[in-house]
């Protein structure tokens, strides 16, 4: 018995038209959806000014991105669908006000990448020649707030934001983790007639494998940041810059060299700092400072609440008190909000125990 004959298949521009045409309808519906989302946060909005209350809330937000990541059941990736979204609620936020938020500049830096990742693209950069400048400016109301760097997978502390959090009113309200990746960048492509490679002395300290093995006799000289790096190379033929693919483009410079980083797995932590007090998100951790006193086993009896409350400590980091003296303060993250019961009771025994407690935020932990 002969098989039945196999109809062919539509021609492709044919199954494509039709593949798009359900496509055109499907995005007639995210608009429309879109929309009505936008038209309830101004609702949302309206209601939230007769109480005088926040336009931003980083703990809600964090709520809005998490569930949406359990909903979606792919092929979009959490990590995708939390792209979309935080774009969405930006869009949102934008139409009760358009936030100021101050980074550390000039434009192109892993910085203003962090404050993209975080808030979205609806909110004004403030660019800040210093993280000084960023405490100045988020403390004064010129910014609502700042987006500063505190850690970096590969050289540690970023020491300058450590010692400010010790004197700022701010409080930490949130954290967002860059991938860090540095190319080496010219005018040209090419590293014919370059004498000197400039960079941020961290960028030039996470690259100094390759830049050992691959630039040998080149100059490496430290500038400000790797944006001002890349705007050196692009008016000086000279000059090789390490920076960002989007440092890349805002100064016309091609990539000679990608991913140069000694480590694959780079990564910047930043805070988000400002006026706010974050309640609970259901997903949290605590930053504080610590000192403890000059006797035997101040330490120990310092850290053992923790462990005693069941609260599991994330970071602990020493840094010098600067007064001449042989003294450190701590600097802890924590699991969960200062709110929760098991927190709010180590941290009861914490301050007892401790010379100095200053706790600096309690706030969604990043993804």
């Amino acid at each position: 018995m002969s098989n039945p004959p196999v109809e062919p298949k539509p021609p492709v521009e044919a199954r494509l038209a039709v593949l798009r045409e359900k496509i055109d309808a499907v995005d007639a519906s995210v608009v429309e959806l879109l929309n009505r989302r936008a038209q309830l946060a101004t609702e949302v909005g309206e209601v939230k000014r007769e109480i005088d209350a926040p336009v931003f809330r980083p703990e809600r937000e964090a709520q809005v991105i998490a569930r949406m990541r359990s909903l979606s059941k792919g092929p979009l990736s959490g990590a995708a669908i939390e792209a979309v979204y935080r774009e969405v609620i930006s869009a949102c936020r934008e139409l009760e006000r358009r936030m100021r938020v101050a980074y550390l500049g000039p434009p192109g830096t892993f910085s203003e990448q962090a404050l993209l990742a975080y808030f979205g693209s609806g909110v004004d950069p403030l660019a800040c020649q210093s993280i000084d400048e960023i405490f100045r400016a988020t403390e004064a109301g010129t910014a609502d707030f700042g987006v500063v760097p505190v850690e970096n997978s590969s050289e540690g502390a970023v020491n300058r934001s450590l010692d400010l959090f010790l004197q700022t009113p701010l409080r930490i309200c949130g954290e967002v983790s860059v991938p860090v990746r540095h190319n080496l960048l010219t005018a040209s492509g090419s590293m014919e007639g370059v004498q000197r490679v400039c960079a941020h002395s961290q960028a030039l300290a996470q690259c100094l494998g390759w830049l050992d093995r691959n630039a040998q006799g080149i100059e490496r000289v430290p500038v400000s940041s790797n944006s001002e790096a890349a705007r050196l190379a692009s008016v000086e033929p000279h000059t090789a810059a390490v920076a960002s693919e989007v440092a890349a483009v805002r100064y016309g410079l091609k990539i000679v060299a990608p991913g140069i980083q000694d480590d694959p797995h780079n990564r910047t932590r930043f805070a988000v700092v400002g006026h706010y007090d974050c309640a609970p998100s259901g997903d949290d951790q605590t930053s504080l400072i610590l000192s403890v006193p000059d006797r035997a086993g101040a330490m120990h009896a310092l850290i053992e609440p923790l462990a005693r409350h069941g609260v599991s400590m994330k970071r602990f980091e020493s840094r010098p008190a600067r007064q001449g003296t042989w003294e450190y303060y701590f600097y802890i993250d924590v699991i969960g909000h200062q709110r929760d019961q098991a927190v709010a009771g180590a941290l009861a025994e914490l301050r007892a125990n401790a010379a100095y407690c200053k706790v600096i935020g309690s706030y969604p932990r990043a993804g």
